[in-house]
């Protein structure tokens, strides 16, 4: 017997809230269509059984965004009866909560009517536009009775932009939701009265309207101001959802490069296999984003192609699973023209001068080095940070970031503590910025000043002909206690040698050798435990490995080789500034701190 499905009647609370407080993971959904919190409480993958009224609150709105996605995709499916019966039914739950806003809202929230946060109305009302805009495209007789709901989500994306712009946050990630918002329920009721749409004035072109956004929101080197994974796609995202019927040729040519720009950046930091790091504040792996990331490729590349985003929606699919119900499928012929041109592929080096990322691709390892702001209101303590990915696997990843009610595990992971970057004396980094020392064809440079009093700190990365070479010189002006972290987010051997590099191996879909060397004549301790890894599961170990030295200057080299890569390095070596690697063809190559 099928189960039956009903929409929630209550207003839903913050969606971060559905965590489990023992163990820091996000909460098993259950049947979101069903209508009813889990019986017995929400589970954790642990164990526990949750039932508070937070995250009962924060179920309530994974349900209500869950029945917007799905009416859309009723709507595609020619599944008009149903449809069209379940949006009467949010046309008079709306109408029922009159013009209330939430009442239990955290007070740093624009709060909505539906949810906490108007942001969340915004996001449930452009899946109801689109759902109703694609119903109205075979007919719009049976649509009469939604004009209010959809006039009135109209009429509150417009106050609430207001009262965001007036506060001159017209850069905000909420703004480009309300646009979205604004636009896609205007854009419905239009159509469903069998009118043409003429709000673009209003909610793309205007003051404060989508174009203007980008154009404050994105910096030159094509990043969202926040510098976040998240944040950059969940405003990319807005924005194409928001330009429906819209020939990419007709967008204004600056605001057409920054949606260029923006898809380049999510290509330059995928990896071969599609994975994206979850830079700045993003969850690690999380089904919901997965269709999120799939719903912004197949938006992409129908106005903004890249080839490099294709495998981003194949790993997605794979991430998803059984719960992939096709709405990527839905979005086919979104724009009214021809896309953009092809994006070109990622060179071997990729500089994001602003957002402070420099990528550096090598023989089957895709690295980050990160030396930007703080990163905006997302900001993580992790400067000079190296993240290291294979095609697939995540060696040494950004750990991500739990849901946010979570406080002492979201502390947790926007530590330096937490991150593959460096310590002085076993403190904590000051909130801090870093700056582009050089760049080339095969490397980036890049130091930190004000993470420590008195302490600079220098990475470069380079491609060698066959591995990776990772060189962390750190100076202060008395001796200090230096160290240098590896953060694996896979399995990891440390091997000791009596003389020579330490050895690493990581392992995973494919395999990672390390080599790992010091400054001569100081004394390194290699000391691994076990620490939390990624934040999808705060209870899953990784070994960690601090390599630290009481020292005034200190340079800590690794040289990293895909298992799939060769010729072998056979011997790797630092000779004051100069670092040496030897393969097993013989020849050798010397590589410069960049200090």
């Amino acid at each position: 017997m099928a189960a039956l499905r009903r929409i929630p009647r209550e207003r839903g609370g913050w969606w971060h809230a559905y965590v489990c407080p023992a163990h820091g993971v996000e909460l098993d959904h259950g049947d979101l269509l069903g209508g009813a919190f889990p019986k017995g409480g929400a589970r954790c993958a642990h164990g526990c059984r949750v039932d508070t009224e937070a995250v009962r609150g924060a179920w309530v709105v994974l349900s209500h965004q869950a029945w917007a996605r799905h009416l859309r995709v009723l709507a595609h499916r020619g599944e008009r009866a149903e449809a069209v019966t379940r949006l009467a039914e949010y046309a008079g739950l709306y109408a029922s909560l009159a013009t209330d806003r939430h009442d239990e809202a955290q007070g740093w929230m624009l709060r909505g009517r539906l949810f906490h946060q108007a942001l969340t109305d915004a996001i449930w009302a452009v899946s109801i536009g689109h759902a109703v805009t694609t119903l109205a495209e075979d007919g719009t007789e049976d649509l009469a009775p939604l004009l209010p709901l959809l006039d009135e989500l109209e009429r509150v994306a417009l106050e609430a932009r207001g009262v965001l712009t007036g506060r001159g946050q017209l850069a905000s990630n909420y703004t480009a939701w309300l646009n979205a918002a604004g636009a896609s329920a205007g854009r419905a009721a239009s159509a469903a009265r069998g009118l043409p749409w003429e709000g673009a004035k209003q909610w793309l072109e205007g003051e404060h309207g989508l174009y203007p956004h980008l154009r404050v929101a994105v910096a030159e080197d094509g990043w969202e101001w926040e510098g976040s994974t998240y944040y950059h796609g969940f405003v990319l995202r807005a924005a194409l959802l928001a330009l429906r019927g819209t020939d990419p040729a007709a967008i204004p040519s600056d605001v057409a490069g920054a949606l260029a720009g923006m898809t380049d950046a999510l290509a330059a930091i995928a990896t071969p296999g599609g994975v994206l790091p979850a830079l700045h504040d993003g969850p690690y792996l999380r089904l919901p984003l997965a269709l999120e990331w799939l719903e912004l490729v197949a938006l992409a590349q129908q106005s903004v192609p890249s080839d490099a985003l294709d495998a981003v929606a194949s790993r997605a699919r794979e991430e998803l699973g059984a719960y992939d119900d096709g709405l990527d499928r839905e979005l086919d012929g979104w724009f009214a023209g021809p896309p953009l041109p092809r994006r070109p592929a990622p060179e071997t080096v990729t500089v994001f001068r602003a957002a402070g990322y420099g990528v550096v691709r090598a023989a089957g390892i895709h690295a980050l080095l990160d030396f930007g702001p703080h990163g905006g209101s997302h900001g993580h303590r992790d400067k000079l940070s190296l993240y290291l990915y294979g095609d697939t696997t995540p060696w040494q990843p950004d750990p991500g970031q739990v849901p946010y009610a979570h406080a002492e595990f979201r502390d947790l992971y926007a530590s330096t503590e937490a991150h593959p970057a460096f310590r002085v004396d076993g403190a904590e980094q000051a909130e801090c910025a870093g700056a582009l020392l050089g760049s080339d064809a095969r490397s980036v440079t890049a130091e930190v000043t004000t993470a420590y009093e008195g302490v600079r700190g220098v990475r470069r990365v380079v491609a060698g002909g066959c591995y990776l070479v990772d060189l962390l010189s750190v100076t202060g002006s008395e001796v200090r206690s230096f160290t240098a972290q590896l953060r694996p987010g896979t399995s990891l051997d440390v091997q000791q040698q009596a003389a020579g590099p330490v050895l690493t191996t990581w392992y995973g879909d494919e395999t990672l050798h390390g080599w790992h060397t010091h400054t001569r004549g100081a004394e390194v301790r290699p000391v691994s435990r076990p620490g939390p890894g990624p934040a999808d599961d705060p209870q899953r170990t990784r070994t960690r490995v601090d390599f630290t030295a009481e020292a005034e200057r200190i340079t800590f080299a690794s040289v990293y080789q895909a298992a799939s890569a060769g010729p072998a390095v056979t011997g790797v070596r630092l000779d004051g500034e100069e670092l040496t690697v030897e393969l097993a063809d013989g020849s050798t190559a010397r590589f410069g701190t960049g200090c």
